[in-house]
């Protein structure tokens, strides 16, 4: 425990030491009139908010076709307040998780808890800066084309910089015309920037699963992801990532014959393994079945849920978990997109979204990576167009960046639904209180019992605003700064 809290206090005096760097730098260049040159300010003491003119004519030409993007803002605004019920939800389970169970793991270093490419380990510098550089862009084009689509002027366009690396991008409507606009349409800029976002991600699946397609598997064995310690694979010698090529002289081409081997034997019993290791090595093990029945009865499974399962006492184990064909690593990231998939139309469409939210855990799983090095070999190009165009480096090259639009996107489009001041879901907060103050205003005036001033009804939904924005910012600290207490 020493050394690990003694790595994260090294990480943190190195964040603040370069923060405190680029804090002079930006307060030097402030004095001297570079920020004016640039037509830059400062924001926060320390994010330098670069203002540009550019884009101006693009953002007209795209935003011509004003009953389109009026019809795409009412979309966004429902998707966005689903999507933001839950964050706020998952923001007080967190919370609450975390003062009824506190985490007994180790708390995670500094560099763990910021989303910055290259800083944080599960966000590498060059994928993941390309990553948001577009999809900050794409955000903002959303605000910006709905502004547009409702006849609200945008100033500029701009990046929120700290030090070399963007943090988040804005456009920048004229104030008076966004504060003077009707709520509605107000709430339908704000959504659209995060509902840009999301809708991005869902045309990256799309597009993965595009690419999924031109991938052949380069043999049809399977192999396994993760060794159960102490079980009859890791006491024979097995390792994470081994190829399966035979159980008992009985050639394992797919799952099927695996489940199929294991059927014929019962817990107890030795078997012959052949293995292929990650460096092509092969090497034959013997291994002991364990009690499937038993394995997960120790985890915590039910009765029930064992039968349910037909998993019967005295049924072989071999202790591997995450069993892969070649093509894992591809089918993993288009999902119910694959062409692997088995599944109905019908149930790709209603599978996507979820799928889309679950891809988040990839990264986290394969330590900053979208497919393990060792699945990428099992890849081929197929003999296709694309394939041939492209080959193999290409495709894979495609799938990666793809992947980590998609992940971005989700990340940039639920985090700014935090329904919480300075993100796009407070500013949204805000307005939906107002909008239900004044109709208790007019009930009440309606019924003429009580009849709320104007004043009144801005005053309290700008305060509950801020305090569910304080709470909710406090909710969050303590979630992330728990395991360090």
């Amino acid at each position: 425990m020493v050394g690990t809290w003694g790595s994260v206090q090294a990480d943190w005096t190195l964040v603040i030491a370069l923060i405190l760097v680029w804090y002079v730098l930006i307060k030097t260049w402030e004095r001297n009139g570079t920020l004016d040159r640039w037509n830059a300010t400062r924001a926060l003491g320390i994010v330098l908010m670069v203002r540009t003119q550019r884009g101006q004519r693009l953002l007209e030409r795209l935003a011509k076709p004003r009953r389109f993007w009026r019809f795409y803002g009412e979309l966004s605004l429902w998707v966005c307040s689903v999507a933001m019920l839950m964050v706020g939800l998952l923001v007080v389970l967190a919370f609450v998780s975390s003062i009824m169970a506190p985490p007994t793991v180790d708390p995670p270093s500094a560099s763990e808890l910021v989303a910055v490419p290259g800083l944080n380990p599960v966000i590498p510098l060059g994928w993941g800066a390309m990553a948001f550089v577009v999809s900050l862009v794409i955000h903002e084009l959303g605000h910006g084309l709905l502004a547009r689509g409702h006849g609200m002027r945008v100033k500029s366009f701009g990046l929120l910089q700290l030090g070399p690396l963007p943090l988040g991008a804005f456009a920048e409507p004229q104030g008076e015309e966004l504060m003077r606009a009707p709520r509605r349409e107000r709430l339908r800029m704000f959504a659209a920037g995060p509902a840009t976002n999301i809708f991005a991600a869902m045309v990256m699946l799309l597009l993965l699963g595009g690419v999924a397609a031109q991938f052949v598997a380069v043999d049809d064995n399977i192999h396994v992801q993760g060794i159960v310690l102490g079980g009859g694979a890791d006491d024979a010698g097995m390792q994470p990532w081994d190829t399966i090529l035979s159980i008992n002289a009985t050639p394992i081409s797919s799952l099927d014959d695996f489940r199929v081997v294991l059927e014929n034997h019962q817990a107890n019993e030795s078997v012959d393994i052949v293995v292929r290791h990650q460096d092509g090595e092969r090497e034959t093990l013997t291994a002991v079945l364990g009690d499937k029945h038993a394995y997960y009865a120790e985890l915590g499974w039910s009765e029930e849920m064992l039968e349910s399962l037909e998993i019967q006492p005295g049924d072989a184990f071999l202790g591997v978990e995450r069993l892969s064909e070649s093509t894992s690593g591809i089918d993993r990231l288009a999902g119910p997109l694959s062409p692997r998939w088995e599944g109905s139309i019908g149930q790709r469409v209603l599978a996507a979204p979820f799928h889309v939210l679950s891809v988040v855990i990839i990264p986290f799983e394969l330590n900053g990576v979208a497919i393990h090095p060792f699945e990428e070999t099992l890849l081929a190009a197929d003999e296709g167009f694309m394939g041939s165009l492209f080959g193999t480096s290409g495709l894979l090259f495609i799938a990666n960046f793809l992947f980590w639009l998609m992940w971005v996107n989700i990340l940039l489009g639920f985090t700014n639904l935090i329904p919480m001041v300075p993100f796009d879901g407070g500013h949204m907060l805000k307005d939906m209180l107002h909008a239900g103050l004044s109709g208790v205003k007019r009930l009440g005036r309606s019924i003429k019992l009580w009849d709320l001033h104007p004043m009144t009804v801005d005053h309290i939904s700008s305060r509950a605003s801020s305090y569910s924005s304080l709470l909710l910012l406090g909710m969050l600290l303590f979630t992330m700064f728990i395991p360090y207490l």
